[in-house]
């Protein structure tokens, strides 16, 4: 577990610069959700840091401070997209979709922004179809470039984005996957996308939809990791400041409900504007998100939960009911630590992830090891942390009825899966 540097940032909103005055939710006090606490650090002093979430009244944007830097986050990452089979299939459909769609073949060249260790370029790969990734983590990306992925180690930018076209030409696909939450500097991030675009290409962009996050109470998805949190008006605003229109969009229920958008040079005019966006814009117009009464609104339903989860653990345990938890995900530790769920309420938690097993989740300190223990103690109840693959991790655990157990799901609220 190494020191993170921090960022003494002026709070400005890293979209329009106004000041951020007004802040919606605070959850306290809380390590970087990716850190990995091992055996010999546990009597070390660890580094917490505020997890207060601002919004902008200026351009609505919903953002946290600037405080861990980006290349402490990402110095010894964690996580690996292919070990979940459903986001890895959740890949492979979008490849084939956009494949169609965009007519691509061996002439067309894919780059993939926060590439992780390929789980979604293999598929491009495996229909001969040049592509590039690009990748701050070096350790995740050297399992993409095992499995033949060309990538490059580096944060993207506009700097970034000039040295790949010159190196690969533009790009007639950029896709990125859950990477715009985790940019602290929006700006040049889209004017990179910018430079790198081939001028009749097209970007798609997946990331957490703000209106789920708040009607679905995912408060766990907050974390030091992700700066932004998007709504569809926010985010076609971040575009159009660079030259760029959002064509369509398309609703997913990948990581708890996200958004698909496809991007495109505002002087394209062969791809036309679908009807899915005004759709969307006039729906979040119309659901509050340009009122800043539906953001403090959040901070009871947050606090609302907390005391249900904290009650629903308490009353199993006076009960004498052991309980576990599965995975140890970034949402999960913040989970943990603002509910200060610890050994406890929990015994351990499990990771299919080898690169968690063995240590011990940041600041709860709660014991991560491999599935295989589950049926080694039989516990009660599984808490499941990264609940967005709660069907996955159900289907993989069958043998958890043969002694009795039962999984819990924490968000939106306590549920209870026999």
């Amino acid at each position: 577990m190494s020191e993170p540097s921090i960022v003494n940032q002026p709070a400005g909103c890293r979209l329009c610069g106004e000041l951020l005055e007004h802040m919606m939710l605070d959850l306290g006090m809380s390590p970087p959700c990716q850190n990995r606490v091992y055996e010999h650090e546990l009597n070390r002093m660890e580094a917490f840091y505020p997890l207060r979430v601002f919004l902008c009244e200026n351009c609505f944007l919903v953002q946290l401070e600037e405080i861990v830097a980006p290349e402490s986050i990402f110095d010894d990452y964690a996580y690996f997209s292919s070990y979940s089979e459903s986001w890895v299939l959740h890949a492979k459909n979008y490849v084939d979709m956009i494949i169609g769609r965009l007519n691509l073949g061996a002439n067309s060249k894919v780059v993939e922004l926060a590439s992780n260790d390929g789980y979604l370029l293999q598929h491009f790969v495996a229909r001969s179809i040049p592509c590039m990734g690009v990748e701050p983590a070096a350790n995740v990306a050297q399992a993409a470039m095992e499995k033949g992925i060309p990538t490059t180690v580096q944060f993207f930018g506009a700097q970034t984005a000039r040295n790949i076209a010159a190196e690969f030409g533009q790009a007639d696909l950029i896709v990125g996957n859950n990477v715009l939450a985790h940019v602290p500097d929006l700006n040049d991030f889209v004017k990179g996308i910018k430079i790198l675009l081939a001028p009749g290409g097209v970007v798609t962009m997946e990331f957490p939809h703000l209106q789920r996050l708040f009607e679905e109470n995912q408060f766990d998805t907050i974390y030091h990791e992700h700066f932004s949190y998007f709504s569809f008006v926010v985010a076609r605003e971040v575009f159009a400041r660079h030259k760029m229109t959002l064509f369509d969009v398309q609703e997913l229920k990948s990581h708890g409900g996200s958004i698909r958008i496809f991007g495109r040079h505002e002087s394209d005019k062969s791809k036309p504007v679908q009807p899915s966006v005004p759709e969307l814009l006039q729906r979040e117009k119309d659901k509050g998100y340009l009122d800043k009464g539906t953001y403090d609104a959040f901070t009871d339903k947050v606090r609302a939960t907390k005391r249900d989860i904290l009650s629903f653990l308490i009353e199993q345990k006076n009960a004498g009911k052991r309980i576990v938890g599965y995975g140890a995900p970034g949402k999960g530790n913040t989970l943990l630590n603002y509910c200060g769920i610890r050994e406890d309420f929990l015994d351990y938690t499990v990771d299919i992830s080898p690169h968690k097993q063995g240590t011990y989740t940041p600041g709860t300190h709660i014991p991560v090891l491999s599935p295989d223990h589950l049926r080694v103690t039989r516990p009660d109840y599984i808490l499941i942390l990264p609940w967005n693959l709660t069907d996955e991790i159900v289907r993989r655990n069958s043998q958890v009825k043969e002694w009795g157990g039962k999984f819990v799901v924490p968000i939106p609220s306590v549920r209870v899966i026999n």
